[in-house]
């Protein structure tokens, strides 16, 4: 898991956007940006990213190779990435995607 980690936080740290930081989110490694989180661990394949519902439902549509969801995550405002079916632009904007709507997101449901 660190050695995706590590790709994912090189990724977002090129992204440019201020105050991302390193964390955890239920024991796994996180990025947060002022204490919201954006993406983290799953497993060490696997991304959750925070999105609004509708985005994820299109996401998941448009490319199942990459983006899917378990029963867990159903209803949910995040969807799950597949990291070796992922190029690093898609991952870097599913962190740019992530930062902006914490951002002007009061709830994620």
């Amino acid at each position: 898991m660190e050695a995706a980690f590590a790709r994912v936080s090189r990724i977002a740290a090129a992204t440019g956007l201020p105050g991302i930081e390193t964390s955890t989110s239920y024991g796994t490694p996180a990025l947060k940006a002022r204490g919201k989180l954006l993406v983290r661990m799953k497993d060490a394949e696997t991304l959750v990213c925070i999105c609004a519902l509708e985005e994820k439902a299109f996401l998941m549509e448009a490319d199942p190779r990459v983006f899917y969801e378990t029963d867990h995550y159903k209803g949910y405002g995040a969807v799950l990435l597949r990291l070796d079916a992922a190029d690093d632009a898609t991952i870097a904007g599913r962190v740019e995607a992530a930062f902006a709507f914490q951002k002007g997101s009061k709830k994620r449901k």
